[in-house]
């Protein structure tokens, strides 16, 4: 480390019960190899929650709390780590201390679904922010005024999210890029086996989306369009002239790449979007309809049951 180096910093990863391990190992293996390759001891962390007590991370594995969020030390960043639901034991005691340490300036963080948790806080107001993409549509549904997009992660200005798994070394990685530089970081990255430190502005990979990797990038492009478009599906003609195809050479890419049309593809993204709304969202069924492109109840309901064999109103009584 040279002389010039900016201050020690030391990070704060406050557990709600069922986080994810892999997210808060991940995030803490990047500072850890991060001081082993630079020779120094210059990133610290500890883990806190909201009483002290040991948290539960969602393997069932325990983790040990350093501190509760009273006893937490100054931190450079505040990280919330929470991964299977937005409701958890003390999640009032954090968001009271997410609004002090907001307050004073402090930078906070949400990996995976913590997002949901600074948003609760009115920690992201004005700012822009990622999620796990199985939360996305029920967080802009909660939080509509808030910018969520579907990136690996985001930095803006005092607020660092990440959307969990993976991204979680790609977000600290750009901390240490931009306190060290580019050399250590990815010397950190090659350590892991991490193949390219991706960007805030790499996309998202969603639990239905294709591997496209070497594919056509204009099937990529329309696949994206699609994603982006549930709530006012954009016609066959819209989604061949953005990528400046004939509809049928449109048919012809998902055919051959897919398996699919393109119209059966993009009804399985907008009943994908209906069934995330319905089991984490306690909204209207008729407005989870419309809100996935649908102007129908009875068409949506049909849909709904042909794709996954059962009524949108089933889904809603079943716990997750």
């Amino acid at each position: 480390m040279t002389s010039d180096a900016p201050p020690a910093r030391h990070f704060s990863f406050v557990l709600a019960d069922k986080f994810p391990m892999f997210c808060l190992a991940a995030a803490i293996d990047v500072f850890r190899s991060a001081n082993r390759m630079s020779d120094t001891s210059y990133y610290s962390w500890g883990t806190v929650s909201h009483d002290g007590e040991p948290v539960a991370a969602s393997n069932d594995l325990t983790i040990k709390a350093a501190y509760s969020v009273e006893t937490m030390p100054a931190s450079d960043i505040i990280f919330v780590v929470a991964g299977l639901t937005t409701e958890f034991e003390g999640k009032s005691k954090i968001i009271n201390m997410l609004r002090t340490s907001g307050r004073r300036g402090v930078s906070l963080g949400g990996i995976s679904i913590g997002s949901h948790t600074l948003a609760e806080a009115g920690q992201l107001e004005g700012h822009r922010c990622t999620i796990h993409w199985e939360n996305r549509a029920s967080f802009r549904e909660r939080f509509p005024h808030i910018e969520c997009t579907g990136n690996v992660y985001e930095i803006d200005r005092k607020r660092y999210t990440s959307a969990g798994g993976t991204t979680s070394v790609d977000l600290m990685l750009e901390i240490v890029r931009s306190d060290f530089g580019s050399e250590l970081a990815n010397k950190v990255a090659n350590q892991f086996q991490h193949e390219r430190i991706r960007s805030h502005q790499d996309r998202q990979r969603v639990g239905q989306e294709p591997d496209l990797t070497g594919k056509s990038e204009k099937l990529r492009r329309v696949t994206e369009l699609m994603a982006e478009n549930l709530e006012q599906p954009l016609t066959a003609g819209e989604l061949a002239e953005s990528v400046q195809l004939s509809v049928r050479q449109v048919e012809r890419l998902f055919l051959r790449h897919l398996s699919s049309t393109p119209g059966r593809y993009y009804m399985t993204l907008r009943l994908e979007r209906a069934r995330q709304l319905l089991r984490q969202t306690n909204i209207p069924i008729l407005e989870v309809a419309l809100s996935t492109g649908f102007t129908s109840h009875s068409y949506f309901a049909q849909s709904y049951r042909l794709q996954f064999g059962r009524a949108p109103s089933d889904e809603r009584r079943t716990s997750y």
